[in-house]
């Protein structure tokens, strides 16, 4: 969120100018009218101000609102301040002010009176986090972060919650407090899976984090196993399959009972696509199954190999071992049904191929499955709905394989003056 454009309540609200009154009113209304204005009667108590300042107190605020209502914020100003003068420990008063002018981009006028609205009345968890961002953009980043963590630990609307959330992070990742972040952006993630600012901070944020933690790692033992299996990864995701498995080795040489290194090799094996490639990593599975009997993903590359080779009753032992391990694991759960159709038992391959999808609704090869089953069972409707979506998910994976390769190969490009990782 850039300084200049404050985004409050999901709505993108720039600094106030008259042209935009009409766009933003609907939003300073719903959340200053939200305060509650006070009437005489409400705040009557002993020690408040006499009957006439009270009857002062009630005009004014009738003022306001119909100011409000009537998409003129600027002129409740004045009455908001024509009220503090008579009580300097009016809340409503304070937040409203506070509001207007935060939504103005006077931060630095709203600040105080947003401040005085929470400390008089300390549950304004909104006014809080509006207050957060307003120290924030006037550079008070401490005091910031104080008061945007206290609201966003006890905000109840989400869309307050997510900018001020998103501010947070801003404020712990800028502060080199990676592991904050991404605790809160992984609770912005909760409540908005599929808000693409939320998910691009969370790449932005693990990918840093990750980065991070191998360079400690480095710098703790750089001979240790663990650094070799992390710089393996690292390789590996950047397309650099050789140097991936030579790390991949020199890991295991120096552990050869760490857990996931067997495993981990054998999928980097699994891509060179030799005859001597794929045997090595089926060595490499099985010795996974050794150092981890109860590794599902082990066993599910296992029931491929023997599936690929025709091997059906080896191909339904592996998969079935797996599903048994890992019952919500989608590909797990299509491989058995693929065996299953292959021997004929498409009841029991269906069930499977349903369970698959209401785990992984994306995943194509399910889809296309079940359209196998339905177009040889006669439903022709359903065959027809799997094989749509069984189109619409594949593109959507092609599409996603080349973003994918267009990035590696920037990657590369970029790396090509570096020195090499493997070092």
């Amino acid at each position: 969120m850039s300084e200049g454009r404050p985004n409050f309540w999901g709505l993108d609200c720039p600094p106030y100018n008259p042209d935009m009154r009409t766009k933003r009113v609907g939003v300073l209304s719903w959340l200053l009218l939200g305060f509650g204005l006070q009437t005489a009667a409400s705040q009557a108590n002993p020690g408040y101000p006499q009957p006439s300042h009270q009857q002062q107190i009630e005009e004014h605020s009738r003022r306001a609102a119909e100011d409000l209502k009537a998409n003129k914020p600027e002129l409740a100003v004045p009455e908001f301040k024509a009220i503090l003068a008579i009580d300097p420990k009016n809340v409503d008063a304070h937040g409203n002010l506070g509001a207007i002018l935060y939504f103005q981009g006077a931060y630095a006028e709203a600040v105080p009176q947003l401040r005085a609205a929470v400390k008089l009345r300390p549950t304004l968890w909104k006014t809080q986090a509006l207050l957060g961002i307003g120290e924030k953009r006037t550079g008070d980043i401490e005091t910031a972060r104080v008061d945007l963590e206290k609201a966003f630990a006890n905000l109840t609307d989400e869309k307050v919650r997510i900018d001020a959330g998103m501010e947070l992070i801003e404020i712990e990742s800028n502060a080199g407090d990676l592991d904050k972040a991404a605790a809160t952006v992984g609770v912005l993630r909760r409540l908005d899976p599929t808000n693409s600012a939320i998910l691009y901070t969370a790449y932005r944020l693990y990918s840093d984090l990750a980065d991070d933690s191998l360079l400690s790692l480095s710098v703790v033992d750089p001979n240790a196993a663990r650094f070799r299996q992390a710089l393996a990864h690292e390789l590996a995701k950047r397309g650099n399959t050789a140097e991936a498995i030579e790390n991949y080795r020199a890991a295991l040489k120096l552990d050869p009972q760490l857990l996931g290194l067997h495993f981990e090799l054998a999928e980097m094996l699994s891509t060179l696509g030799t005859p001597e490639g794929r045997q090595e990593a089926e060595s490499e599975y099985r010795a996974a199954l050794i150092a981890n009997p109860r590794d599902g993903q082990a066993e599910s590359r296992l029931g491929e190999i023997a599936f690929k080779a025709n091997d059906l009753q080896a191909a339904s032992g592996h998969y079935a071992r797996a599903v048994q391990l890992q019952p919500n694991d989608a590909d797990a759960n299509i491989g058995l049904a693929k065996v299953l159709m292959a021997t004929g038992e498409t009841q029991k391959a269906e069930a499977l191929l349903h369970h698959a999808v209401e785990l992984d609704p994306t995943n194509a090869v399910a889809h296309f499955r079940l359209s196998t089953i339905y177009r040889q069972s006669g439903r022709t409707a359903e065959a027809k709905v799997e094989i749509e979506k069984y189109q619409k998910y594949n593109k959507m994976k092609e599409k996603l394989r080349e973003v994918y390769h267009d990035l590696h190969r920037d990657q590369i490009r970029d790396e090509s003056d570096e020195p090499n990782l493997k070092k």
